[in-house]
């Protein structure tokens, strides 16, 4: 009984821990702009069944992608054996749903063999980011937190999967000597490879050994549920929202800013009533959180800092300072900043000086992108860097007229000649007389 009042305990615990910061996320999302994503609703589900359930943009790298899959499934199937777990520390049974029979069978040595297939790809994608040190994952964004947390997630499943197929190997060992309280029940295809290791162990030892590989794989996962709402990990759950929101326009449609699409209604029409004199003066453009959409925060905290975005990015390639990557992961940073300063006045905002421009992500930066799409196209979960780029780029322009020269250029020839060359609509056509 002691067992399972520690046992509720420790749920109980957890998920509190993990719906305060999940509220915690939610609110910082929620900091930014109201929109309405266009689009039918049946395109949005279709569009999360294929990306987000399917992991259809991950087979753009196949092996890498095939690996993956191996872990979300790992992640969602084995997790049903979880169920048993929960009720079994609740109830103080023991594989409480035996009485499935064969089917049961089934179910345990399926999920043997996807824990021995999760193991083996935890490897080998730690063996890819710290022996062979791919690129994307060594720049400069990726500061000693974003590698350790990358390799904590991966060596935890590893543990996990260890401690799992060896309570069932020292779990087999007990059902097969009649052990009270062991039902005979499962199939064991993987974890009796070790059972040799421990077929001379005493019941006593086996039992300590089944029991503490229980609670550390339980607490593990209670420990992982609430760690992940504080790591990249988090795109588990968002992935499914984020590409449910994400955008069905075409790639290089921009929106325009509604601020600026009512001043020229209202310069065409007089008859349309002007704005309240106490309302405040329209933003154009972005500055800081607060004046992104909250679909563009949710698209932060859903980065899972892959990198594709970044190593397909043509001013990356070329040495420039930009990262779509860096961009999401800012704009992470910063609401995580605005959010505890938030908590510490009680949930109110008072300005702090800083801003997500400049602050963060520099004008260097935002003018090297060239606005190809290649980030959102590589992006496995429809991330969109490059409207926060945009966005950005707008309020630099619209509400500080800074731009680089060679823009500033274009810009007064557009406005003196109507064209972006430097001569007069009269003299377009003198090429043609050459």
């Amino acid at each position: 009984m002691i067992a399972q009042i520690l046992f509720l305990a420790l749920l109980l615990a957890a998920s509190y821990l993990a719906y305060k910061r999940f509220a915690f996320v939610k609110r910082n999302i929620l900091l930014g702009r109201d929109v309405t994503p266009t689009g039918e609703s049946s395109e949005r589900w279709s569009t999360m069944f294929k990306v987000a359930l399917g992991q259809g943009k991950m087979f753009t790298r196949p092996l890498v992608a095939t690996m993956h899959l191996v872990l979300y499934a790992g992640f969602i199937i084995i997790n049903i054996e979880l169920l048993e777990i929960v009720l079994d520390g609740l109830t103080g049974h023991h594989r409480i749903f035996s009485f499935l029979g064969s089917f049961y069978n089934f179910l345990i040595g399926s999920f043997e063999v996807l824990a021995a297939l999760v193991f083996i790809a935890c490897v080998v994608f730690l063996m890819r980011r710290n022996a062979l040190k791919i690129k994307r994952f060594w720049m400069r964004e990726m500061t000693s937190w974003p590698r350790t947390d990358a390799n904590l997630i991966l060596i935890t499943e590893i543990f996990l999967m260890s401690a799992f197929l060896l309570m069932n190997a020292s779990d087999s060992i007990l059902q097969s000597r009649a052990i009270e309280h062991y039902t005979s029940a499962g199939s064991f295809p993987i974890s009796s490879l070790l059972t040799p290791a421990l077929s001379n162990a005493s019941d006593g030892a086996l039992i300590f050994i089944e029991r503490f590989c229980w609670w550390f794989h339980i607490i593990g996962i209670l420990a992982f549920l609430v760690y992940v709402t504080y790591s990249k990990h988090l795109h588990i759950i968002l992935a499914f929202p984020n590409t449910y929101f994400s955008k069905l326009q075409p790639a290089g449609e921009f929106n325009n800013l509604a601020s600026v699409t009512n001043e020229v209604k209202m310069m065409l029409d007089p008859s349309l009533p002007p704005p309240a004199a106490d309302a405040p003066p329209a933003r154009f453009g972005a500055k800081d959180i607060f004046d992104l959409n909250w679909v563009n925060l949710l698209n932060a905290y859903s980065c899972t800092e892959c990198g594709r975005c970044t190593s397909e990015c043509p001013a990356n390639q070329t040495g420039k300072l930009l990262s779509p990557r860096k961009i999401m992961m800012d704009t992470r940073d910063r609401m995580e900043e605005v959010g505890k300063k938030m908590d510490a006045c009680g949930g109110q905002w008072t300005d702090d000086g800083r801003s997500l421009l400049r602050d963060y992500i520099s004008e260097e930066e935002l003018w090297a992108c060239t606005t190809c799409n290649a980030c959102t196209n590589a992006c496995p979960i429809n991330i969109n860097p490059l409207e926060i780029i945009i966005d950005l780029r707008q309020y630099l322009i619209m509400e500080e007229s800074k731009s680089p020269e060679s823009i500033t250029v274009m810009f007064n020839n557009i406005e003196n000649n109507g064209a972006p060359w430097a001569m007069s609509a009269s003299d377009r056509a003198n090429w043609t007389n050459n």
